[in-house]
């Protein structure tokens, strides 16, 4: 197993610079012909925090305490879970024509991707920071537990994203499919409403929405300033296990015959 995991380390070292490049080219892809460029992954989720949080405190009355920050740890979390499996999804087909041509591994695609998809969310989290002081919570030590859930959110998110990748490759339906999926997991998620007023077995259900795990720890750390039990992390990182371990198995089993789908 050892030898395996310095194996994957010495072939993405290697690759380096190809790497680099993917990054590079990913992040020009995105904000090409814009007037804004990056400026767009802080406005674009800070614009969605504003429209949820007018919405839901004018029209609808919402009276939780630290509501704003209550939404913007759904928003953070499942916009970075969105942006890196949808983006990801694409990432054999897209670089198709270069590993048709030349011997690279298939998942640096899928790790450039990944890796734009987490400098947005760091530059997100700054601005998050920013709100969680001016709403007059506390920075305590507890803060940092917060590199568990992001180092879960990153491993599921590459799982998932391998999984949709290698899915896309045999059936291009997949990304409508996912689509409707993603809009039916925001709205499981709970990030502009809360689920006290359910049963206690309808809040249990709930648990088994990864995405819903990772934004309740982030609430649990930064609004009650308390850290989840160990089940709790059991349970997320059991999610992360499952989604990157099938993940790597469909890349393994499906890799050569990738080239004759593409």
């Amino acid at each position: 197993m050892e030898n395996k995991v310095n194996s994957v380390f010495a072939r993405a070292l290697h690759y380096q610079f190809l790497f680099e490049e993917l990054v590079k080219r990913d992040f020009k892809k995105k904000y090409k012909r814009t007037v804004l460029g990056m400026a767009w992954s802080i406005l674009s989720p800070l614009l969605q925090l504003a429209v949820m949080t007018l919405v839901f405190t004018k029209f609808f009355g919402r009276t939780t305490p630290h509501y704003m920050i209550y939404i913007f740890c759904g928003t953070l979390v499942f916009s970075f879970f969105s942006d890196a499996t949808k983006g990801g999804m694409s990432t054999i087909m897209g670089n198709a024509g270069i590993f048709t041509k030349v011997n690279v591994p298939k998942y640096l695609f899928l790790l450039s991707r990944n890796v734009q998809a987490l400098i947005n969310f760091g530059l997100i989290l700054v601005v998050f920071f920013v709100f969680v002081a001016f709403d007059g919570l506390p920075f305590t030590w507890k803060f940092l537990c917060l590199a568990y859930p992001v180092g879960c959110l990153i491993l599921f998110n590459i799982g998932i994203g391998m999984i949709l990748s290698a899915l896309f490759v045999f059936f291009r339906d997949i990304q409508y499919l996912y689509d409707v999926f993603t809009m039916l997991l925001m709205y499981l998620s709970a990030i502009f409403y809360t689920i006290d007023t359910y049963s206690e077995t309808t809040r249990k259900l709930f648990l088994l929405n990864p995405v819903y795990l990772f934004i309740r720890y982030f609430r649990k750390i930064v609004i009650e300033a308390t850290i989840p039990t160990i089940w709790f992390h059991l349970l997320m990182a059991a999610d992360v296990v499952i989604a990157l371990g099938l993940g790597c198995f469909m890349y393994k089993k499906y890799n050569t015959k990738f080239l004759y789908y593409v």
